[in-house]
């Protein structure tokens, strides 16, 4: 009897079994499919990268003289203008030599005669009719009239003063009938076709500083244009005090937009390379970690991944990835807030890697 009962009692339980999942079956044939959620994304895409170091430089001509007199002596002619661009070799200042031009003829006669002798006692001993002492009193005096010429011309060119280099000309500050000394201002000579720029870059950068990192530079004299340039040099020692180093880079400088003295707000980028980045507001966050929902493309279709991945540097509204995510994949965006793990996504709107909306080429990092 009691194996009658229990097996009605299992035939019972087997039947309600059956009925329940009949009807759960029932229930999640009429339930509707979830749709999927309305997202935007973007690629992740592989760009230039570098970090940026912010700071203060003034600028300098690459060449730059005060043009002066090595004499003392009046002004007699002037061959220049205030900013008037000269080549290598002009003339620009020219001063009183009347003096020096009567010595000098003199000193080219004096040398025509001892040359003259020189020449003749010369024949008379190769026909043995004058003594070898003789023509060595002679040689004396044709060079002793030879360095009197060299001199007096050194004293003529003293008097005349040329451009150095290519450049452009400052303001005069002389006139002419003035006298002058040597030390004295007549003008400045600037080669402005390159500028140097120097600034000092915190010490603990020292270890990212070689020739041939990119600057870009920014004055208030020419808004919202940027100049590019190279560093050409390191300071060989750092500043005890403030623990810095000078560093020079220098600009072309074709249109002459710049001038020795401007102040220059510079980002110096360091560590150059490429990396993965990806719009910032696709990054999640919790606690220290971060996440972004990828986009998988699987047999159901398009899902939504958690993934953690590893952060870099960062600038408004990108941010480097370094582990994580591969080149070509694809990221919520917008609409992440509303995504779960695993729920089926309808993408709205893909960011091409290459396409319009690509992040600079540089990140920012704090000096």
């Amino acid at each position: 009897m009691r194996d009658r009962s229990m097996k009605r009692l299992n035939r019972f339980l087997l039947a309600g079994l059956l009925v329940w999942v009949a009807a759960d079956l029932t229930q999640a044939a009429d339930k509707p499919l979830e749709k999927p959620i309305p997202v935007m994304a973007a690629e992740v895409s592989r760009q230039p990268l570098a970090d940026r170091v912010e700071a203060l430089g003034t600028l300098k001509a690459n060449e730059s003289v005060i043009i002066t007199a090595n004499v003392t002596e009046t002004i007699s002619s002037l061959h220049f203008e205030d900013g008037q661009r000269v080549r290598a070799g002009d003339l620009l200042v020219e001063m009183t030599n009347a003096e020096e031009h009567a010595l000098l003829e003199e000193a080219r006669v004096r040398a025509g005669e001892a040359e003259r002798q020189y020449q003749r006692v010369k024949a008379l001993v190769a026909q043995r009719s004058a003594s070898e002492s003789l023509l060595d009193e002679r040689k004396r005096d044709l060079d002793t009239a030879r360095a009197m010429l060299v001199a007096l011309e050194s004293r003529l060119a003293d008097r005349v003063i040329a451009a150095p280099f290519d450049g452009v000309l400052g303001l005069r500050n002389i006139s002419r009938g003035a006298l002058v000394e040597p030390g004295d201002p007549i003008t400045t000579l600037d080669d402005d076709r390159v500028m140097k720029l120097d600034f000092a870059v915190p010490s603990v950068h020292l270890t990212s500083l070689v020739p041939g990192l990119k600057i870009e530079a920014e004055t208030d004299a020419h808004r919202g244009q940027v100049f590019t340039g190279v560093v050409r040099g390191i300071d060989s020692q750092i500043d005890p005090v403030t623990r810095t180093v000078q560093v020079r880079a220098i600009l072309p400088n074709p249109d002459r937009y710049l001038k020795p003295g401007l102040l220059m707000r510079i980002d110096l980028l360091v560590d150059p390379r490429e990396g993965l980045v990806i719009p910032e507001k696709a990054l999640l966050h919790q606690g220290q970690e971060h996440f972004v929902l990828a986009v998988s493309d699987g047999k159901e279709g398009l899902t939504a991944e958690r993934r953690q991945v590893e952060i870099g540097t960062r600038q408004p509204g990108w941010v480097e990835i370094r582990a994580g995510l591969q080149p070509g994949e694809r990221i919520v965006t917008d609409g992440n807030d509303k995504v779960r793990p695993g729920q089926a996504l309808r993408i709205l709107d893909a960011i091409d890697g290459d396409g319009a909306r690509n992040p600079p080429a540089v990140t920012d990092a704090a000096p």
